[in-house]
C-alpha cells in the first residue's frame, strides 16, 4: 500500500487504485491458467518443486490435520500436504480464479485424492470460513499478490486453530547486491519473453517479475506476520534468497 495515500497499491510497477487491484490479478490468473504449471518449471527450471517439498519438510503435515491452502491454484501444495499427512487429513483449496481452481481439478492427483479435497472460490482478505478452523494456513507464491497484505495476514489467524501453523512460501530478496543485479537481468530479460513464446503472454509475466521486486524483504514481511498475531516467526532462505520460507504459529 501506498504510503502517501491508502487507497492505492501497487500492480507490478504501476501504482492503481486498491479497489482495480483483485480484479487486474485475476485477469492475469485468468489468462495464464493453462500454462501456469509449464511456465513455473520454465521459470524456475523445476525449482519450484524442491521449494514446496522444503515447505513440507518444515512443516512436518500429520494424519488428520486439516489444511487451507490460500492462492492454491492447480493444487500443488494441497497436493503434497494430502500424501504426506495420511490418514484423516483434509485440504482445502482456495483460489481467486475459478480457471486455476479449473486446472487443478483435471490433474490426476486431483481425482485420486477426492475425498479429502474441496475447492473453494475466494479471497484471502475476506475468508468464507469460521474462526478456528484449520490446523495449517498455506500461501505459495500468492501472498504478494493479494491487495493488503496485512488484512490476508489477519484472516490466516482468524481461521487458524489455537496452536495452528502458518506458512509462506514466496520469492524474495537476495542479500548479495551483485546477485540480486545477476537474477533481475534474468528474471527481466527472459521471462517476460517465455511467457510470449510459452503462453502468448507477455505483460502477464512482465507483471509476475514487477511483483516480486515490490515484496517485502524477509525481515520486513517476518515483522509483518508477528504484526497480525503470530508468534515464533521465523524464516528460511531457499536458493540464496530467490524465495524465502515463513513460519508462524498461533499460540
Amino acid at each position: 500500500m501506498s504510503p502517501d495515500n491508502p487507497q492505492t497499491t501497487h500492480f507490478g510497477f504501476q501504482t492503481v487504485d486498491e479497489g482495480q487491484k483483485a480484479g487486474m490479478v485475476h485477469g492475469v490468473f485468468t489468462r495464464v491458467a493453462s500454462k501456469y504449471d509449464v511456465m513455473n518449471d520454465l521459470m524456475s527450471m523445476g525449482i519450484h518443486r524442491i521449494w514446496k517439498d522444503a515447505m513440507m519438510d518444515w512443516l512436518a503435515p500429520r494424519p488428520g490435520q486439516r489444511l487451507l491452502d490460500v492462492a492454491g491454484g492447480t493444487g500443488d501444495v494441497a497436493f503434497r500436504f494430502l500424501k504426506r499427512a495420511g490418514a484423516g487429513a483434509q485440504a482445502t483449496v482456495l483460489d481467486l480464479t475459478e480457471s486455476m481452481l479449473e486446472e487443478g481439478r483435471k490433474r490426476a492427483e486431483a481425482e485420486d485424492l477426492a475425498g479429502a479435497l474441496d475447492w473453494v472460490v475466494g479471497d484471502a482478505m475476506a475468508l468464507p470460513f469460521a474462526d478456528n478452523t484449520f490446523d495449517v494456513y498455506t500461501i505459495s507464491f500468492g501472498i504478494r499478490n493479494v491487495t493488503r497484505i496485512p488484512d490476508a495476514l489477519r484472516e490466516a489467524y482468524r481461521v487458524l486453530r489455537p496452536g495452528g501453523r502458518l506458512m509462506v512460501l514466496e520469492f524474495s530478496q537476495l542479500p548479495s547486491p551483485a546477485l540480486q543485479k545477476a537474477y533481475d537481468l534474468y528474471s527481466f530479460n527472459v521471462i517476460p519473453t517465455m511467457g510470449k513464446i510459452v503462453a502468448n503472454d507477455r505483460e502477464s509475466y512482465q507483471y509476475l517479475v514487477e511483483s516480486i521486486r515490490k515484496f517485502p524483504e524477509q525481515e520486513v514481511f517476518a515483522a509483518m506476520i508477528r504484526d497480525a498475531g503470530f508468534e515464533q516467526v521465523k524464516y528460511r532462505n531457499l536458493s540464496m534468497g530467490i524465495a524465502a520460507l515463513h513460519s508462524g504459529w498461533k499460540i
